[in-house]
C-alpha cells in the first residue's frame, strides 16, 4: 500500500492550517499593539490627574485684597491655607493664628471660614473641612 499520496494530502493540509495561523497571529498583533497603547495613555493620564490634584492643593490661594473683609486675620486665613497640606479645620486654622483654643475663638475662626466660602474663595468639603476654591481650567 502506497501511503505517500495520504502524507501529501496531510502536508497540505497543514501548511493550509499553519498560512490560516499566520494570518490570524498577524490579525491580532495590531490590535493588541493599539491596546497596549491605549492602555499605556490611560495610565499617562490617571498620573498626570492625581499629579495635577496634588498640586492644586499647593497652588496659593489668590484673592483681590479688595474681596476680603476688613479684618487682619483674612489674609492670615489664606496664608494657612497656602502653606497647608490638607483640608484645615476651624480648629487647625485657629491655632495656626495664634488664637487661644477657646470655644468662641474656634467659632469665630469657623464664622471667618464660612465667610471665605460664601465670598467663593474657599469651599467646605464635607462637615467642617474647608479648602481652596479651585479655579476652573483656563483660567
Amino acid at each position: 500500500m502506497n501511503i505517500q499520496p495520504l502524507f501529501d494530502a496531510l502536508g497540505i493540509q497543514e501548511d493550509a492550517a499553519r498560512a490560516l495561523a499566520d494570518d490570524l497571529r498577524a490579525q491580532i498583533t495590531e490590535p493588541q499593539t493599539r491596546l497596549r497603547e491605549a492602555e499605556t495613555h490611560l495610565e499617562h493620564l490617571a498620573i498626570t490627574r492625581k499629579t495635577v490634584v496634588a498640586l492644586a492643593d499647593r497652588i496659593p490661594v489668590q484673592a483681590n485684597p479688595s474681596d476680603l473683609p476688613e479684618h487682619p486675620d483674612y489674609p492670615r486665613i489664606l496664608a494657612v491655607f497656602n502653606q497647608t497640606t490638607g483640608p484645615p479645620r476651624a480648629r487647625d486654622v485657629c491655632e495656626a493664628l495664634d488664637h487661644e483654643l477657646l470655644p468662641k475663638n474656634i467659632e469665630g475662626a469657623r464664622a471667618k471660614l464660612k465667610r471665605l466660602v460664601k465670598l467663593g474663595i474657599l469651599t467646605e468639603a464635607g462637615s467642617g473641612n474647608f479648602t481652596r476654591q479651585h479655579q476652573p481650567s483656563g483660567s
